[in-house]
């Protein structure tokens, strides 16, 4: 997925992954998935897609910054 927030592109073709995260099995209307990724020049973001029932009903990107990883990744 590719977006450009506030100026910024974000793509997840051309990022690297950190950390992902899996809720629920393959196939499940509530389970979701969220992915941090870091771009080559060092912004963080989280896409975050879902089953049709999960808080992630759409693909999105949400940009996060450094400062807030550490407290992402410890509160999951």
């Amino acid at each position: 997925m590719y977006k450009v927030i506030n100026g910024v592109a974000y793509d997840t073709l051309d990022s690297t992954v950190d950390k992902k995260f899996t809720y629920g099995a393959p196939g499940d209307p509530c389970g979701y998935e969220e992915t941090l990724y870091i771009t080559r020049d060092g912004h963080y973001f989280v896409y975050t897609f879902g089953g049709k029932q999960s808080k992630y009903a759409r693909e999105d990107i949400i940009p996060i910054e450094r400062e807030e990883v550490k407290h992402w990744i410890l509160s999951h």
